[in-house]
């Protein structure tokens, strides 16, 4: 392979403008990933994407969190194809690849989790999670927390702190800070503040709701948000509230399973067993499947809900995830994840401490983020910077995400040292530049 970057011109080059232009002309709306650099991609292999005009790129971004064993594995490639060839589809009737995943899959569920609803996406998974939730306890409210992301069908988006033109949220549906220790909601300082997020959480369950939570529902990491971590006695203090007071825990992990954080679920790291889990985008490694697990406690409630759906689960997508799981097991991406981790959380750390813009940098596993700030004694987010920044390491050959002013990277597992370390470079030259 040609050492990246690997330009054949300028990009945005004048195939990919030319393509998008013709693709916007019918399909409205990207993503303000593609917008900001509208390249078109043509093949990828790995770690590596190449555009139409020849232009070969470092993916620190997995597609978008979803390529977790690299772009076109071939192992996975095989079992797709193979499937492919044998039967697509056959609605929610058993098969022998779909016994295989179910089988393979809840071998790194969480513990006690091993009753299994799968779909197509992630925002089908938890509406799904929802009704579960429902059919469990009896109840009907929502608590979920500022700036998480589960989706953008009604209940799914409900759940998430929108801007009032991108629609009303769902009656039942509330809202509550949760931490962040670079820039916390109340001000706090996080070596004496007690978590004081979960004190003001149980004034919400007592002041807003009308005592009919059904779960309280979060990201165990945010992801859209930033890749912004809670502190580690967060997810424990919220277990014990939720047993407490009969609410069940729901944990989002369609971005964060599978691996991403160099666990299979980011709630691993804390030892914290919800009462319902989603897992997506990695799950099939490019091709769409997503799972709804419950605890083995509440499987009698998923026969009350409507379990089928046109695609989710069909043989294809169980091959897929099959072979997924099988990948991470045989080339230990695990603990590759935990290697990169410590590359690249090193490289960011220094960065940090030489650039002025650069006010905080976190990552666990493969997924990281850096927040760039006009000056770090106010913290005030340079969203100029950060357009910059991804541009122009873009430009350089690194395809990753944008947050505003939080730049967001999460390399695929199989990642190597001298590629995140290459990766890095082109990230440290791009805010040298900014």
């Amino acid at each position: 392979m040609t050492e990246l970057p690997n330009r054949c011109v300028k990009p945005p080059g004048p195939r990919s403008r030319a393509l998008f232009a013709q693709v916007e002309q019918r399909m409205r709306g990207h993503s303000g990933q593609v917008k900001l650099f509208p390249v078109a991609f043509d093949h990828a292999a790995g770690c590596t994407m190449t555009d139409v005009d020849g232009n070969e790129y470092l993916d620190f971004s997995s597609g978008i969190y979803v390529t977790n064993c690299g772009h076109c594995h071939p192992k996975i490639v095989k079992a797709i194809q193979e499937q492919t060839a044998r039967l697509m589809n056959c609605h929610d009737f058993a098969t022998p690849v779909k016994q295989e995943f179910l089988e393979e899959f809840c071998s790194v569920t969480p513990p006690g989790m091993n009753a299994v609803q799968l779909y197509s996406d992630g925002t089908a998974a938890v509406e799904a999670g929802l009704r579960a939730a429902r059919a469990i306890t009896g109840k009907f409210e929502f608590v979920s927390f500022w700036h998480d992301f589960h989706g953008k069908t009604l209940g799914a988006a409900s759940l998430a702190l929108m801007s009032p033109d991108k629609g009303i949220r769902a009656p039942g549906s509330f809202l509550a800070p949760r931490p962040n220790c670079y820039r916390c909601p109340f001000r706090l300082a996080p070596d004496t503040c007690e978590l004081y997020c979960v004190d003001f959480l149980e004034r919400v369950l007592d002041e807003e709701t009308t005592g009919q939570v059904a779960a309280i529902v979060l990201e165990p990491i945010q992801g859209w948000a930033g890749s912004v971590f809670p502190p580690e006695p967060f997810l424990p203090r919220l277990r014990e509230l939720c047993d407490r007071r009969g609410i069940l825990l729901m944990a989002d992990e369609v971005l964060t399973g599978m691996g991403r954080t160099g666990r299979w679920f980011a709630v691993d790291h804390s030892g914290v067993v919800p009462d319902i889990l989603i897992a997506g985008k990695g799950l099939g490694n490019g091709y769409p499947v997503t799972a709804l697990v419950v605890r083995d406690a509440c499987a009698e409630a998923l026969d009350r809900i409507s379990a089928s759906s046109s695609f989710g689960g069909n043989p294809v997508a169980c091959a897929a995830g099959l072979a997924t799981i099988r990948v991470m097991k045989e080339e230990n991406l695990l603990e590759n994840a935990a290697r990169l981790e410590r590359i690249i959380m090193a490289r960011l750390e220094a960065l940090k401490e030489r650039s002025p813009i650069v006010g905080d940098v976190r990552g666990k596993g493969c997924l990281f983020g850096i927040e760039l700030v006009k000056d770090r004694g106010t913290k005030e987010p340079h969203p100029e910077a950060g357009k910059r920044v991804y541009q122009r390491a873009f430009e350089n050959g690194l395809a990753w995400i944008p947050a505003g002013h939080i730049l967001r990277m999460s390399p695929p597992l199989v990642m190597t040292e001298k590629l995140a370390e290459r990766g890095m470079d082109i990230i440290e030259e791009a805010i040298g530049e900014g």
